[in-house]
């Protein structure tokens, strides 16, 4: 443990922690030198020529600021991930907490990475980050901006990879490259963390995650069943099942029997009414010649108006006693009734409340 000496200029003296308390130790004693000899003896054996350069930067550290400052600048891969699965959302400073907690800080610190690896979490991943591409990606600290395109590249890999939902990516990226174009355009260098060259290579990215999505082909499995194979009422109930209508589109596309029963009016009817309210209808009300109510004109004219229903497998949820946020796992929960996090409520179920991702950026604006 060094101590500075009289001379700044000086190393510090070196100090021992013994059961009598600390002492000074002026040299090393033989027991010591010993145990070091026979330290860097083992060292040399297992080590090979260039773990021992590792080893060495180890043991003895960086001790410039600057060396460090530069270690971490040149090591693109190294991610501030905290892989936490709840943090306390505090919003004014109290005896225990000083300071408050902001949105970037949330999004570095719950593991979103992991959460883009679920099926049941992943359409929730990607509604947050087009919500902060379109308003709240200069807000973001510089570490939640650098994990927030971190956790967009996986996105876009696993998209790549296994060829599911494209079209959620595709607007993704559309928003985040407008909002680039128009930051770098305009007030870039007054409101971007970092340098503005950083930005524009981000862009590029962006602009090449695109033309890959525009280029990607599925691959036809010529084994087993397919969905033409099913009968007609399994196909109609999966109709029926999706709470998207352009999911629906897409999916009478696939065959003339699914073009039929994608066009059934009783199923876009179900859907208007399950994003849209009544009064909503007589405002935006669209007959055919025959005066029948075109529902499938009505549900894209309403979405253009109003916002439609989102609908998320899994999502984060709030605590209103304990003021945490956390993502919580059904499986845990009813394996060990774990709640997601240390909750003193008597009745913890009662006092959950799920985050859409548009309340979960309203929770950090003060």
């Amino acid at each position: 443990m060094p101590f500075l000496g009289q001379d700044w200029r000086s190393p510090g003296w070196s100090w021992i922690k013994t059961e009598d308390g600390w002492k000074r130790c002026e040299s090393l004693s033989e027991e010591l030198e010993r145990e070091n000899n026979q330290r860097n003896i083992n060292h040399n054996i297992i080590l090979n020529s260039e773990d021992k350069e590792i080893f060495t930067n180890e043991e003895n550290g960086y001790t410039s600021k600057k060396r460090k400052k530069d270690h971490f600048r040149n090591d693109n891969s190294t991610q501030c991930f905290y892989r936490e699965k709840w943090i306390y959302v505090h919003k004014e400073s109290t005896r225990e907490r000083h300071g408050y907690c902001t949105l970037g800080e949330a999004f570095t610190r719950l593991d979103f990475s992991s959460a883009v690896q679920d099926v049941r979490r992943f359409s929730y991943v990607v509604r947050l980050l087009q919500l902060i591409a379109k308003s709240q990606l200069t807000s973001l600290s510089g570490v939640a901006q650098k994990n927030y395109f971190s956790v967009l590249d996986k996105i876009v890999q696993k998209v790549l990879d296994d060829h599911q939902n494209p079209r959620l990516i595709k607007d993704l990226l559309q928003d985040l490259s407008s909002t680039l174009c128009i930051l770098l355009q305009g007030v870039g260098k007054s409101v971007l963390v970092g340098n503005i060259n950083i930005w524009v290579c981000r862009l590029e990215t962006v602009l090449t995650w695109q033309r890959q999505l525009q280029n990607l082909q599925m691959t036809q499995v010529n084994h087993g069943l397919t969905l033409s194979d099913l009968p007609l009422h399994t196909l109609n109930n999966i109709l029926y099942r999706l709470s998207d209508g352009w999911d629906v589109v897409t999916l009478g596309q696939v065959t003339p029997t699914l073009y039929l029963l994608s066009e059934d009016r009783r199923l876009w009817k179900k859907l208007c009414q399950y994003h849209f309210a009544e009064k909503q209808f007589c405002r935006h009300l669209i007959l055919s010649e025959q005066g029948h109510v075109e529902w499938k004109l009505m549900y894209f004219a309403l979405q253009k108006c109003y916002p439609a229903r989102e609908q998320y497998g899994d999502t984060l949820q709030f605590c209103r006693h304990c003021s945490i946020l956390f993502w919580k796992d059904c499986r845990l929960a009813l394996l060990f009734k774990d709640s997601g996090h240390p909750c003193t409520a008597t009745d913890p179920d009662s006092c959950f409340t799920p985050v859409s991702p548009q309340h979960f950026i309203d929770l950090f604006k003060f």
